[in-house]
């Protein structure tokens, strides 16, 4: 049986879906006894939600028209998390998904609590769409920390932050956020740095302590179409991206499918295709390749080559220890039935 607090909210999910429940039927659906089920709907009742009963034989229960339900109980941090992981949906990071993760955004968003909504508005107006790769879930970057970046952008308030540079150099800057953009599984915040005087993008995990300033300031013309194609242009100018090439043991229709919207596919003949990327980290290539599910063949570079031999002792020695343990989890009670088997088919 699920535990209280995932029952509760599947009864929930329950009565939004239908406008009336019988008691029998919803205690059945939630496999409960009907007196479980009256101490659910009391437990709803406490946090708010105004469940209606209706006595007797075909007695039953709904939520009551029209009543507004209370705000959803969730976080800073999970406020965060929940709305950037629905607007990676919604730009298209999983097929047939978007339309309904902006539905789904779009409603949860207005029963956050006042706060936590001007805070995920925030977040969402501001970060510039770069379509996949904008994903939730980077290790390092602090949730708190992104929110301030997004207000102070919302705002046009000058922040201060420390910050780490890719030679581990530390400096202290002032400046004026502009947007923020997910790309390539990283944050990333477009600023004119008004102590270089100039524009620059910074890797939101290497920010520490970020503080509005108080200061307002009137938005300057940034030199790029948008602040996504600035990041890029920045990165092109410090990282030397690698051009991958490799034939694959599959048809370019089924790889067009799997990894078509960051590859270029040229088909070979009926079971094979050509398959070209350009990418800041061979890691990223190893993934896109890896999801194939098929041989292929490296063309170029050659550095790619070491690449997956490491990829690939590290994922064989993940495997042979997970089969190590779970023969020792057997221990000698699955030895011991072995050896009976043995004795009676002799």
């Amino acid at each position: 049986m699920a535990n209280t607090s995932t029952r509760t909210l599947r009864l929930l999910s329950l009565l939004q879906t239908h406008r009336y429940w019988p008691g029998t039927e919803l205690a059945e659906r939630l496999g409960v006894s009907v007196r479980t089920l009256r101490r659910d709907v009391d437990r709803l009742r406490e946090l708010g939600y105004p469940v209606e009963a209706q006595r007797g034989v075909d007695g039953g229960y709904q939520l009551a028209a029209g009543a507004a339900l209370p705000p959803l109980v969730i976080d800073d941090d999970e406020a965060v998390a929940l709305a950037v992981g629905l607007q990676a949906a919604a730009e298209g990071a999983v097929a047939g998904l978007a339309e309904s993760s902006v539905r789904v955004l779009a409603k949860v968003v207005q029963v956050m609590p006042v706060r936590l909504r001007h805070r995920v508005e925030a977040l969402r107006t501001m970060t510039v769409p770069t379509g996949w790769g904008t994903a939730a879930g980077q290790a390092g970057v602090d949730p708190g920390a992104l929110t301030v970046v997004a207000l102070a952008c919302r705002d046009a308030e000058q922040l201060s932050f420390g910050y780490a540079a890719a030679d581990g150099r530390r400096t202290e800057r002032h400046v004026e956020p502009h947007r923020l953009v997910c790309l390539d599984h990283r944050w990333y915040l477009v600023a004119y740095d008004l102590i270089r005087h100039d524009w620059r993008s910074f890797r939101v995990d290497r920010l520490t302590d970020p503080q509005g300033a108080g200061a307002r300031f009137r938005p300057r013309e940034l030199p790029a179409a948008d602040a996504a194609e600035f990041v890029r242009a920045s990165r092109r100018f410090h990282v030397q991206p690698h051009r991958v090439e490799v034939l694959a043991d599959l048809p370019a229709a089924t790889a067009q499918r799997l990894i078509g919207h960051w590859c270029t596919i040229e088909e070979v003949d009926a079971g094979h295709c050509r398959i070209r990327m350009t990418a800041d980290s061979l890691d990223w290539a190893c993934m896109a390749l890896g999801v194939l599910g098929t041989d292929f063949r490296v063309l170029h570079p050659p550095a790619l080559l070491p690449h997956l031999r490491d990829w690939a002792d590290r994922f064989h020695r993940a495997a042979r220890e997970g089969l190590e343990g779970a023969e020792e989890a057997a221990g000698p009670e699955g030895e011991e039935r072995s050896e009976g088997l043995e004795g009676r088919d002799s």
